[in-house]
């Protein structure tokens, strides 16, 4: 009987998962209270550009580059997508801090503030305009690479 017993757990030790490498382990994104308010812009992973003061935390991209979010902070700035331009990528947005104003072709336009969010599709075309915000975002590229 003893050797049966052996055999059980043995073959249950086979079976029963090994435990995850620290560096196998992926864990969720937190951004808290102190990261709203800015300290997630120091982060070693924060891209910081010259043009208007950006910088980007990056919180997730998925391994095909199709979906990123994370926290995006910008001076001034002022660019149209019009003719074979659109913006190219489908984003939601949520507002921290300023606002900007987005006229769509036709003339509507639409001023986020701070505390509200609005989603672009990728074949949006207009003006965007803005005095500087911070803003959390989600964005999908449909067509392709986020990074292009």
């Amino acid at each position: 009987m003893k050797p049966v017993l052996c055999a059980v757990i043995a073959m249950a030790s086979l079976s029963a998962p090994l435990p995850a490498l620290a560096a196998d382990v992926v864990h969720p994104a937190l951004i808290d209270k102190a990261d709203v308010g800015g300290a997630i812009f120091k982060r070693p992973n924060t891209v910081t550009h010259e043009r208007n003061g950006i910088q980007d935390t990056v919180t997730l991209m998925t391994a095909d580059k199709k979906y990123e979010t994370g926290m995006y902070k910008s001076g001034p700035s002022h660019f149209e997508r019009k003719g074979d331009k659109t913006y190219g990528v489908d984003e939601f947005m949520y507002f921290i801090d300023g606002s900007v104003t987005l006229t769509s072709l036709d003339g509507t336009a639409v001023t986020v503030h701070a505390g509200e969010a609005v989603t672009i599709p990728h074949d949006w075309q207009g003006t965007w305009d803005t005095k500087g915000y911070t803003k959390f975002y989600a964005i999908y590229a449909p067509k392709g690479n986020v990074d292009q």
